[in-house]
């Protein structure tokens, strides 16, 4: 590939896409999570760029203004997978692929239904998807995701979230903003981002359709044991996250596995930038030199 990419297509739908680094670099695949964009790894992709590797970072299905598909069956993890496929071909090689909370969920699925794609996964916050089930049967998982058994439901989330964040935006109440910014993990420029991104851009009731789409079946190789080398990322203050779901993962590799663990909250990206490109790219590194 010699030329930037901008969107991509898929299934009728446009997407797009941040492109950065050298072209001739070793491409890097970012998948965000929820609630965010490609614009979450603005912080982690100089470092990347640093090392010589070129970063591709899509804004996913219910995000891009032109990829808002309608029904949660579009938002099925086979759809998911099959943006993540057609973007890797546009790039038009195999590629070291990233993941970030819903982005980790694509990223596991992608890796165990594609290999031939993907060189190399690290997963970031959310493990492999059936550590996550086992996980949400055996803990306290299922409480601290509880919120999406919530978002099942119809409109109403949405139409709550949406007030919530303009409440706590209002310049007449700036304790509402702290208190909010304490419980969630997240910085003022990421509320202020999601606000803009999410909130005010009409993607908010699409994103949630990527929820709602859970307990539609999809292909079982989809949700199949990774076969590439792979590093999962945690986080030691994630209110999300049970700590068993990290050794559990390691069971659904069979390849070259590592586990990290970082002293951040769920938005690991956002807040170890620095420490994150490391494990990357001695992922990345390490395949090289095999």
């Amino acid at each position: 590939m010699d030329a930037r990419l901008t969107t991509f297509t898929n299934a009728g739908l446009t997407f797009d896409v941040i492109d950065e680094g050298p072209l001739d670099g070793a491409p890097i695949v970012l998948l965000h999570g929820w609630p965010q964009t490609a614009s979450e790894w603005s912080l982690l992709t100089p470092y990347l760029h640093e090392h010589g590797y070129r970063t591709i970072a899509p804004t996913q299905r219910g995000y891009s203004p032109g990829a808002r598909p309608r029904g949660r069956y579009a938002y099925r993890m086979s759809a998911l997978v099959g943006d993540t496929v057609a973007l890797i071909e546009a790039v038009g090689e195999a590629v070291h692929l990233v993941g970030h909370d819903w982005g980790s969920a694509v990223a596991w699925s992608t890796a165990a239904a594609r290999p031939d794609l993907v060189r190399t996964l690290t997963s970031i916050s959310v493990p492999h998807p059936m550590a996550f089930l086992r996980t949400m049967l055996t803990t306290t998982q299922f409480f601290r995701t509880f919120y999406m058994v919530l978002f099942q439901v119809p409109w109403l989330p949405e139409s709550l979230i949406s007030k919530v964040f303009r409440a706590i935006d209002a310049p007449a109440h700036p304790d509402r903003r702290r208190r909010a910014l304490a419980m969630s993990g997240m910085d003022a420029e990421q509320f202020d981002r999601v606000l803009h991104d999410i909130v005010a851009s009409g993607a908010l009731k699409y994103s949630l359709n990527w929820y709602r789409a859970m307990l539609i079946a999809n292909p079982r190789r989809a949700f199949g044991k990774v076969t590439v080398p792979t590093t999962h990322v945690s986080s030691t203050r994630d209110l999300f996250m049970h700590p068993k779901n990290d050794t559990l993962t390691a069971r659904y590799v069979l390849a070259p596995f590592t586990h990290e663990s970082l002293d951040a909250s769920h938005w690991i990206p956002e807040e170890r930038p620095v420490e994150l490109a490391a494990l990357i790219t001695a992922r990345v590194a390490h395949f090289s030199e095999r």
